[in-house]
């Protein structure tokens, strides 16, 4: 799962991350099996000028493909930590781009919810202090389930 307990001396953290499935050699590896299956066609019409209209559009999508993942890259630096304490309870998301947001709440009044109404399956929240936060978006609902059952032990144990 993409999340980690850690018990210190006066706290509890939880961290969270998105699923990290491509390496960077596995990047560089469907790079160029797309590239190299992009070409095979071109061998049909090699030595006239279609092959360069055709060379163009094979760039062009190897150049998506390369965006497309890159930007995926990106999105997937996003952390959340959960740092839970004898009183307080307190949330930090940092987001690839933008600025950190972070919630605290009396960790006594803390509710811990599981929705099917949403914006995501199964979607968990953190109700306290005034505001209601989600929590781990980018989890699969099953993820998202196992955690919130894990939540609700941690946070009733005092």
């Amino acid at each position: 799962m993409p999340y980690h307990w850690s018990d210190a001396d006066s706290h509890t953290t939880l961290k969270l991350w998105p699923h990290q499935s491509m390496t960077p050699r596995g990047f560089v590896w469907f790079i160029g099996a797309t590239a190299a299956l992009l070409t095979l066609p071109l061998f049909a019409v090699l030595g006239s000028a279609v092959a360069w209209v055709l060379m163009l559009f094979f760039l062009a999508t190897i150049a998506g493909v390369w965006r497309a993942i890159t930007a995926n890259q990106a999105a997937r630096t996003t952390e959340e930590t959960l740092t839970l304490s004898d009183t307080h309870l307190g949330l930090l998301h940092k987001p690839p781009k933008g600025r950190t947001l972070s919630w605290e709440a009396n960790r006594h009044w803390v509710t811990v919810n599981l929705r099917n109404d949403g914006p995501v399956e199964r979607y968990l929240t953190l109700r306290g202090g005034g505001r209601e936060v989600e929590l781990g978006a980018f989890l699969t609902p099953e993820e998202r389930e196992a955690l919130y059952n894990e939540l609700q032990s941690r946070i009733a144990a005092t």
